[in-house]
């Protein structure tokens, strides 16, 4: 199941660094090259919400396998696109096919894990989500220069095919399947609201002049949720319960945790680009130094569960979120001629406090749920940790745009680094008012 997680992560974030690339081998201006990244992480906010209903009608299982199969075929279609209306076309396929993936196979195993082993098995759930960001970098630089942007989506192929292979085996076959009536309604509902949000954002990184078309989008989607919201409420058959939000170790995950997501998704790119547009280093360059995220997330899991068991997952998440925090915004202050210790440093750092803040809300979130509304509780986690990956990236393009109005372009990407560190007050915050036993239940 992780290994179908860090497929689906590595291919969220690794055709940034083919995007020059596949514009000059398929002749599409700079300007439509984005769609390839946010046509896919639309197209996975939109369908998210089918996966909990789409489980219990086929089974689990099934449902996992015949997703991870139709990710292969479309990252295969991705590679062999003889147009750009072809590429988008495969991607929108291999969104659908996230959509659905992903949370089954989270929801695999949290069906089968009792809340007291939860800690451990959030270590699995977690390290897909850190390591494939932070490696995406250095591995699209390696295949763009030595080999082709082809191969981005190739590394796929085998992966996923592997994971099939081993998950035939290993999965068992589920006893029970529901036929419930499918919530049309609602599926229409969050559809046109995670949409109108991604795809404001999106078009608010086209440039200023297009920020009033993009409000008006994201309002109207924001708005859409306060509907979505009462529709699932009074529903009889709701496409999923969201009555999970009343647990307080459940819901702080899907406020809090949302910003952390806005960064985790954004740090990478954002380090990423400022190294290449202001330092002028190559992306493969680059790339080095962002993989030191990928091993400060290595290197803190052999401590993270000793820690949280001694100093319990409140002061745990209090000194991960200060950390990720602070690292980050000290990003803001290198310069071409820092030692590259430091920025390496720094960026390992990160790696540590995301990885720690990850591992505790991960546990946490799912150990007040009961096992039977752990499919409604998965399904509307992975919406909202959908859509706050997805917008990471568009949030920070629009801020470091809108900061370059008023100060040079070097200036607003170090505040964006700021941006970013400053974004970690509310979990602070959030996490700082709960009780001193908080997430007991997962230890």
């Amino acid at each position: 199941m992780a290994s179908s997680l860090f497929m689906q992560f590595l291919d969220a974030t690794i055709v940034t660094t083919a995007l020059p690339y596949i514009g000059r081998s398929l002749n599409v201006p700079t300007s439509s090259l984005s769609l390839t990244v946010s046509i896919y992480f639309i197209t996975m906010a939109i369908f998210i919400p089918l996966s909990g209903w789409i489980a219990k009608r086929i089974g689990k299982k099934n449902a996992w396998l015949l997703a991870t199969l139709l990710f292969v075929l479309s990252s295969l279609g991705d590679a062999v696109a003889p147009t750009f209306s072809f590429l988008l076309a495969s991607r929108f396929i291999q969104g659908f096919a996230g959509s659905l993936m992903t949370p089954t196979a989270r929801l695999i195993m949290l069906e089968k894990t009792p809340s007291n082993q939860l800690l451990r098995m959030a270590n699995y759930l977690v390290w897909p989500a850190l390591i494939a960001p932070a490696i995406a970098p250095i591995i699209g630089g390696f295949f763009v220069k030595y080999l082709t942007w082809q191969w981005i989506f190739l590394i796929n192929v085998p992966i996923g095919l592997l994971a099939i292979i081993i998950g035939i085996k290993l999965v068992e076959k589920d006893t029970q399947k529901s036929r419930t009536k499918f919530d049309f309604l609602g599926f229409i509902e969050i559809a046109i609201s995670s949409g109108f949000i991604l795809i404001g954002a999106e078009i608010a990184t086209y440039g200023r002049e297009y920020w009033p078309t993009a409000g008006i989008l994201v309002l109207i989607g924001l708005l859409m949720i306060l509907v979505v919201g009462h529709h699932l409420s009074h529903v009889d058959n709701p496409l999923f319960d969201i009555k999970a939000l009343k647990v307080s170790s459940f819901r702080i995950y899907q406020t809090g945790g949302t910003f952390l997501w806005l960064s985790v998704g954004a740090l990478p790119y954002l380090l990423t680009v400022y190294l290449q547009t202001v330092f002028h280093w190559s992306a493969l360059v680059a790339g080095y130094y962002v993989i030191f995220v990928f091993i400060g997330n290595i290197g803190i899991k052999p401590f993270t569960n000793v820690i949280i068991r001694h100093i319990k997952y409140k002061a745990s998440l209090l000194i991960a979120l200060f950390t990720v925090g602070i690292s980050t915004a000290a990003l803001a202050w290198i310069q071409p001629t820092t030692i590259g210790f430091i920025i390496a440093g720094l960026a390992f750092i990160s790696g540590c406090g995301r990885s720690l803040a990850l591992t505790c809300y991960n546990a946490v979130t799912f150990s007040e749920i009961p096992m039977d509304e752990r499919n409604s509780a998965n399904t509307l986690s992975s919406v909202l940790q959908t859509m706050a990956q997805g917008l990471g990236v568009s949030l920070i393009t629009v801020v470091v745009s809108a900061l370059s109005s008023f100060v040079s372009v070097n200036t607003a990407y170090e505040y964006g680094f700021i941006f970013l560190g400053i974004l970690m007050l509310y979990p602070i915050i959030e996490v700082f008012i709960q009780p001193r036993d908080f997430g007991s239940k997962a230890l």
